[in-house]
């Protein structure tokens, strides 16, 4: 949940432990400290709030070559100066930072209260960092080693002291930990993104696994002693995309990128010749795919309703029976795990707990899987081994929208694929590629229309409460419309299948609740303009996203995106609804890009 930063090397690091914090902020977090080391002595900063109020208090000049930095997302303690990390030891030589939950920290802090240690947090972090303190003639990574040992939990450190300035000591057990190889200096992160323009390559730790890095290279060793041989990884891409430019906010940004993002997910995949897609890290042969029976979507928030929209446009296309469902409530149900079916995790970050877990009980208990994955060598990635990458770009606002739409577009190619392979036609092949094809230049279309939403988003800004309406995979876009509004203007908004409203929801309708209602143009327009028709003679005002030319009577406010083929509709039906959320969110002063209690990445339970 949190951010990880730390240096190693031949220059100053606090500048770029302050920048490595700025690169984090994405993740969402509510206070930010620094600990540097030098002749002997840690100097530690915190402070509750941003990254901005961190540096109010810092000295102009902070001597060091050698640092850790991080964001804290609290989970132990509240919010405060006292609890933001990093933590020390009684000596104050020792400062860790860290990600995760000690699941044993009261009993582990009950034993080192009885030995006279006295703790100036509420947090769990501070019992490591005791821990840590009470080896000081073992070296930095056998402290850090034996005070791991004693912890339950999930985990992703990293560790500096002021006494052995020589190196950091990181290490992981779900929580994402990478090591950063520069020109003679190295890095410490929980995210690569965070070091692009200082590293030039990088190495994702594994489970269970610490690093001993220092200026001139790094060596990888197990909680148990061992050593390990890490491969790294080139760093590609650059900072660019952590600068807002002209825009006021990265969501603002990154609704203007999904043009560029769709061309990069179908950059390479589009089969012309046989009328289908080729996506070569699916890895799997025509009878392989002839042997999948059902397909299973696993995901979280956002990724999980990019999954709804997905099992719908599989089974539409590729007719194969196939469902979404919650990662974090899959992996507790001792799910039935299929030989025949597919299992396919979904993650932005690729570092999302739950949808890890659940993926590696399906393959714990022989299931096959795929990821659908935007960042490159994440742990999801690297443990499904085989999937799709999106190619969406870094995306720093908190909520999800330009990742959103290239999970659906993959999602339209995984169908297609599997659809060319079984009865799937050529002409409906060529058919969907070319409204594939037209995708960029019709979300960009969508996006320059933006004032045209005015009106719906001053009528949900006056609103406490909002309810999303949608039928079919259009269930999926009222879900993910939902969420958004949510996420960012802090408005009660639910979504409902309109065929639903009758069995319950209908009694919440009233003239001060508005209802925003997917309407296409489809088979199913009649049932819909009939629901509209039940919220009116509630007296609820309704507000529509839909297509040219459709006429429903009774309602307040529309907006019409263009056609596209049935089954890519709902792609382009849904960026309305991102803009609409961050209107209202926008009219209403709401920290959009780091929405309260929020983080991007969600690496705990």
């Amino acid at each position: 949940m949190c951010g990880i930063i730390g240096y190693i090397g031949p220059r100053q690091a606090l500048p770029l432990l302050v920048e490595g914090l700025r690169r984090v902020e994405y993740r969402g977090y509510d206070s930010a400290g620094v600990a540097v080391a030098d002749r002997g002595r840690l100097a530690v900063h915190k402070r509750k709030g941003k990254v901005r109020e961190l540096e109010d208090v810092l000295p102009r000049e902070l001597p060091g070559t050698v640092g850790v930095a991080h964001t804290r997302w609290a989970t132990h303690g509240a919010p405060s100066d006292l609890n933001a990390h990093p933590h020390t030891d009684a000596s104050g030589r020792i400062g860790v930072v860290h990600n995760g939950i000690i699941e044993n920290a009261a009993e582990l802090k009950a034993r080192l209260v009885a030995d006279g240690v006295t703790f100036l947090s509420e947090t769990d972090t501070e019992v490591l960092a005791h821990l840590i303190g009470l080896r000081p003639e073992a070296s930095l990574v056998e402290a850090v080693r034996a005070a791991l040992r004693q912890v339950k939990g999930a985990y992703g450190v990293a560790v500096v002291d002021a006494a052995r300035p020589e190196a950091i000591v990181a290490a992981r057990n779900g929580g994402p930990v990478v090591v950063g190889v520069g020109e003679g200096e190295m890095f410490v992160a929980s995210d690569a993104a965070a070091l692009m323009g200082h590293a030039r390559s990088v190495a994702h730790l594994d489970d269970g696994e610490i690093a001993e890095v220092r200026a001139d290279g790094f060596t990888v060793l197990t909680l148990d002693g061992g050593q390990t041989t890490k491969a790294t990884l080139e760093l590609s891409g650059d900072a660019q995309g952590f600068d807002k430019g002209d825009y006021s906010h990265f969501m603002r940004k990154e609704i203007g990128e999904q043009p560029e993002a769709v061309r990069r997910t179908l950059l390479g995949r589009l089969d012309r010749r046989f009328s289908t897609a080729h996506l070569g890290g699916v890895e799997m042969a025509a009878r392989e795919m002839l042997d999948v029976r059902r397909v299973k979507i696993l995901g979280c928030g956002s990724a999980y309703f990019a999954g709804v929209l997905g099992a719908h446009m599989i089974e539409q296309l590729a007719r194969i029976p196939a469902s979404a469902e919650p990662a974090s409530e899959f992996r507790y149900r001792n799910p039935v795990i299929e030989p025949d079916t597919l299992y396919v995790a979904v993650s932005q970050s690729g570092e999302t707990f739950d949808t890890l877990a659940a993926i590696q009980e399906v393959k714990r208990k022989g299931g096959r899987v795929l990821g659908v994955i935007n960042s490159v060598g994440s742990t999801i990635a690297r443990e499904c081994g085989r999937g799709v990458y999106l190619h969406a770009g870094p995306e720093i606002a908190v909520v999800s929208t330009k990742t959103w739409t290239s999970t659906a577009v993959a999602f339209a190619l995984l169908a297609l694929q599997f659809g060319r392979v079984r009865d799937m036609s050529a002409g409906q092949g060529a058919r969907l590629l070319a409204a594939l094809d037209a995708l960029p230049d019709q979300i960009a279309g969508i996006v320059a229309r933006e004032a045209e939403l005015g009106a719906l988003a001053e009528r949900l800004a006056q609103a406490d409460h909002a309810y999303f309406l949608g039928r079919a995979a259009g269930y999926a876009v009222a879900q993910e419309g939902a969420l958004k509004l949510k996420e960012i203007s802090y408005l009660h908004a639910e979504a409902y299948a309109a065929s639903e409203l009758k069995h319950g929801p209908l009694a919440l309708i009233s003239a001060e609740t508005p209802t925003v209602i997917v309407l296409p143009d489809d088979d199913l327009l009649p049932k819909n303009l009939s629901t509209i028709a039940e919220v009116r003679t509630r007296g609820g005002p309704v507000l529509a996203i839909s297509h040219p030319g459709v006429v429903a009577e009774g309602v307040e406010a529309s907006f019409a995106v263009p056609r596209s083929e049935p089954e890519l509709d709902p792609i382009l039906l849904n960026i309305p609804l991102q803009l609409l959320a961050y209107q209202v969110a926008q009219g209403l002063g709401r920290d959009i890009d780091q929405p309260r209690n929020l983080a991007k990445s969600v690496t705990v339970e």
